[in-house]
Formats: structure tokens, C-alpha cells, sequence
């Protein structure tokens, strides 16, 4: 059998014909993948919001000691959540009544 012979069978077998490939793709996505993510994080703009930046903007903030779960609860408990009116809002092809 000559050399040639041998690597047409060797290329033939299905785990070479249909293996090598598909462990390239896999291989292959993930680093593709992980140069996507690192572009992801390393253009995201995200920056902290300080209280001086709202106040600029006019946004008043709470103290976080003002903000507790207990005081939430006791401004939920003053509700009246029996007695609602369901109020339906403006489609985009409406025209928007202020008047109702």
C-alpha cells in the first residue's frame, strides 16, 4: 500500500471526515467567544452615579439609612388596596387626551 493509498483511507474514516471539524468549530467558537466577551467589558461605559451627579440632573436621593425594609413595609400597610380604578393608558395611534 503506498503512502498516498494510505492517507485517502486515513481522510475516508468518518471520525476523521466528520470529527476533526466539528472539535475545530468547538474549539475555534470558544476562543472566537472569548474575544467577543473581553471587547463586551472592555467598551462597556458603565461608571457609578454619585449624589452630587443627580443632583445636577435634579434627582433628590434618599439617605441610605432612610431606606429600610421596615419603613417600606409601614408605607405599603397605609394602601388602601381594596379600592382601585384601573386606568387604561394611550395607544401609539391614539392621540393623547389630557383631558380625561
Amino acid at each position: 500500500m503506498s503512502f498516498s493509498a494510505k492517507v485517502n483511507y486515513f481522510f475516508k474514516q468518518k471520525s476523521v471526515k466528520y470529527g476533526i471539524p466539528f472539535l475545530l468549530c468547538i474549539v475555534g467558537g470558544s476562543f472566537g467567544l472569548q474575544e467577543f466577551a473581553k471587547l463586551r467589558y472592555q467598551f462597556s461605559k458603565t461608571k457609578q452615579v454619585t449624589p452630587e451627579d443627580m443632583k445636577k440632573y435634579g434627582v433628590t436621593m434618599k439617605k441610605s439609612e432612610e431606606v429600610t425594609l421596615e419603613n417600606e413595609f409601614e408605607k405599603i400597610q397605609t394602601i388602601n388596596i381594596d379600592e382601585w380604578e384601573n386606568k387604561r393608558g394611550p395607544r401609539p395611534w391614539e392621540e393623547i387626551d389630557l383631558a380625561k
